[in-house]
């Protein structure tokens, strides 16, 4: 039997693979950390929404082993529908091996109204069309008169004040016209579905702006196994656009690339030709020469973690702001002096703001030299404890306008080699300078190696058990800062090498 869940659906509207894929060939499903993240806030926010209009009956219900239950959530359903209840929370249907869950069914008068929660101020709105108004079908096959269609979405302009107005936190636009628009095309999308998905056969579709719209799809790697390697669709700070323009007209490799040469701006002809021949290390003397100039000793070398949490939990605090929680600095007073090493971790149970702005401006004197790896975020922090810390501002302000950027000499193309592959990220210059250096890999550390998950730790650290949270406490710290550290070591090449 042909069976579609919405979700299903709306892969296959977004490209018929995908959900063939997912079927046939599961393994070859890359998911990364941030569309995990994406998932998390969506399930975060959409039990925050259910409570929107007042009291509400929740369907969701779980097999013994932890799946959900979706026979007995469609009874339940029914069940509330029969009792005339006004708002449903994951009311579930199913027609013909079709299936779908509305994350709120609210009455109105002799039919009912479908809101669709997203965890997104702007969501890419058609994307959405196409998934309501695979619910709206489904419904009215159920026998369910659905009146109007609406996306609940974040108002990031909200500011949390210490009590959460989900009045104020979401907003509501109605889709109703667009949705009757769109449900003219759903039935014979669900005949070429089931086609397609009958078949043993992967369908063939040429890759296209549906590989990463609206967001990179899980199966890219999948889909580009045969090109050449490396790539048109790894050519440095050039849009997914343009690389499906050259893809299109046939230049896929990288000779193709520094063949045709209408997108080789200077970077990224360096990242080709290195990559078609090893050539080692493209000094700039200089450059590097120029840029080392601008900076003095004592150098303070700064990196802060943050969380975004997309529910403020911090008054005065916006949804998916910036909330700085910690930071790691290494000092270098003189030319191969002694490494000296401050650090900051603020606690997940209050507002860690004041506290690290404190430390921060006890750290750091006004008139030093502070150097971070691509500036725009440490500034962004720090310009923002400025506005909302008025004593602690001129100090914080002086701070900010000290700090110079370790991200300029590679990013302008002075310093280059084959391994850092086009990208120029700590995260790729690092290992690409120190290939073999156990000290600074991140892969070696116990508990935190990226930013996501230090992102992911922090907001847990206040519902842990003491031994339980002091070792995520040294786990963050130490993630922390080797990020400083690793900023040294890259200082430290660069002054070698002129």
């Amino acid at each position: 039997m042909f069976y579609f869940s919405k979700s299903k659906y709306c892969d296959f509207k977004q490209c018929p693979k995908i959900p063939w894929l997912k079927k046939y060939k599961p393994e070859e499903c890359v998911v990364d950390e941030e569309t995990q993240a994406r998932f998390a806030a969506g399930n975060e926010v959409g039990d925050l929404a259910m409570g929107l209009f007042g009291e509400y009956v929740e369907v969701t219900s779980y097999k013994p082993d932890g799946s959900l239950d979706l026979e007995r959530m469609k009874e339940l359903t029914k069940q509330c529908l029969a009792e005339g209840r006004e708002i449903i929370c994951e009311a579930s249907f199913g027609h013909q091996g079709l299936y779908c869950a509305v994350d709120i069914l609210k009455k109105n008068g002799d039919g009912y109204d479908i809101y669709e929660v997203k965890s997104s101020a702007s969501p890419d709105k058609h994307v959405y069309i196409v998934d309501t108004s695979f619910q709206k079908y489904v419904l009215e096959k159920c026998g369910v008169r659905v009146k109007n269609v609406y996306l609940v979405t974040i108002d990031t302009s909200y500011v949390f004040d210490g009590v959460l107005d989900l009045q104020k936190y979401f907003k509501i636009t109605e889709v109703t016209p667009l949705v009757e628009e769109e449900l003219a095309d759903v039935e014979k999308s669900l005949k070429e579905a089931e086609k397609v998905m009958a078949s043993a056969k992967e369908p063939t579709i040429d890759l296209s702006m549906a590989c990463n719209k609206p967001y990179p799809c899980a199966f890219f790697g999948y889909c580009t196994r045969d090109l050449p390697s490396p790539s048109v669709f790894g050519l440095y700070d050039l849009a997914f656009k343009k690389k499906l323009a050259l893809y299109q007209r046939g230049i896929c490799g990288f000779e193709d690339v520094l063949k045709d040469g209408s997108e080789l701006n200077e970077l990224r002809r360096r990242q080709v030709e290195y990559a078609l021949e090893d050539k080692g290390a493209h000094i700039d003397k200089k450059g590097i020469e120029e840029f080392l100039q601008t900076l003095t000793y004592p150098l303070y070398f700064l990196d802060f973690e943050s969380v975004q949490p997309v529910i403020p939990q911090y008054v005065g605090t916006k949804p998916y702001q910036q909330i700085p929680v910690q930071y790691s600095l290494h000092i270098l007073r003189e030319p191969n002096g002694t490494l000296e090493h401050r650090e900051f971790l603020g606690r997940s149970e209050e507002d860690p703001r004041r506290a690290l702005a404190e430390r921060l401006v006890s750290d750091i004197p006004d008139d030093v030299c502070v150097l971070v790896y691509n500036k725009g975020f440490e500034c962004g922090r720090i310009k923002e404890l400025a506005a909302i810390f008025p004593d602690l501002s001129e100090h914080l302000l002086k701070i900010e306008e000290n700090i110079k950027d370790l991200l300029v000499p590679f990013q302008k193309g002075y310093y280059y080699i084959r391994a850092m592959g086009g990208s120029f990220s700590i995260k790729s210059v690092l290992p690409a300078l120190f290939p073999d250096d156990p000290e600074l890999d991140y892969h070696k550390l116990e508990g935190v190696h990226n930013g996501s998950e230090a992102k992911e730790l922090f907001p847990k650290l206040k519902n842990m058990p003491a031994e339980q949270r002091a070792k995520a406490e040294h786990d963050l710290l130490k993630y922390c800062a080797l990020d400083t550290f690793a900023m040294v070591k890259v200082y430290e090449t660069l002054t070698r090498s002129v």
